[in-house]
């Protein structure tokens, strides 16, 4: 069991340069810098509600698009879980959170799985929030997925405003994961009737 959970990442292309840390065992400090303002609220509310501590130095072809940012950023912090969570051990494995934010309600639901499968039923009337492409976000989580290794459903269940919906998308998935990350020390092993997580 890795009682040490904490992983960081450095990626470098020729379209992205990213430097990422977390601490799953944090208490909730954001230090983030992506060059997309709205993404790094979205990323400083992730570590808040999930109580992990991610620090996060990117620069990429944002004279393009944000694109290759936003998906590099996402490959990179499923790569953090993936090392920082290690074997599985103990931990819940599970995690569901249905958030609200004003009139926007989203729920995220994951699992631990080992097997990367995403599910995003999301409709948002509006291309752009804060630099950062509407359809950007479901890239930015479908790249988490991949390669966290996770099984992970997005459904924005109502809604009107963009930034109040992404909100509460970032904001459900963050309290999912801190759910599915937590220990339960009742379970020896993964908590799987198989003894296994693939």
């Amino acid at each position: 069991m890795n009682d040490i959970r904490k992983s960081e990442i450095i990626r470098k292309t020729s379209e992205t340069e990213i430097t990422l840390s977390l601490n799953i065992d944090g208490n909730g400090v954001g230090d983030i810098d992506s060059g997309i303002p709205f993404l790094d609220h979205m990323l400083h509310l992730l570590a808040v509600h999930s109580l992990c501590d991610l620090e996060l130095k990117a620069r990429g072809d944002l004279r393009v698009d944000d694109h290759h940012t936003v998906e590099d950023i996402g490959i990179c912090l499923g790569e953090a879980l993936k090392q920082a969570i290690a074997d599985k051990e103990r931990i819940h494995r599970y995690g569901a959170a249905a958030i609200p934010m004003d009139e926007a309600l989203a729920q995220a639901v994951l699992d631990f799985s080992g097997r990367p499968y995403f599910v995003y039923k999301v409709q948002i009337g509006k291309e752009q929030v804060g630099g950062l492409a509407v359809e950007s976000v479901p890239e930015f989580f479908q790249a988490l997925v991949n390669h966290a290794g996770i099984n992970l459903h997005i459904e924005l269940i109502r809604g009107e405003n963009a930034h109040h919906c992404i909100e509460a998308i970032f904001k459900a998935f963050a309290h999912a994961l801190r759910e599915a990350a937590a220990f339960e020390p009742r379970i020896k092993g993964v908590w799987s009737s198989k003894g296994t997580l693939a």
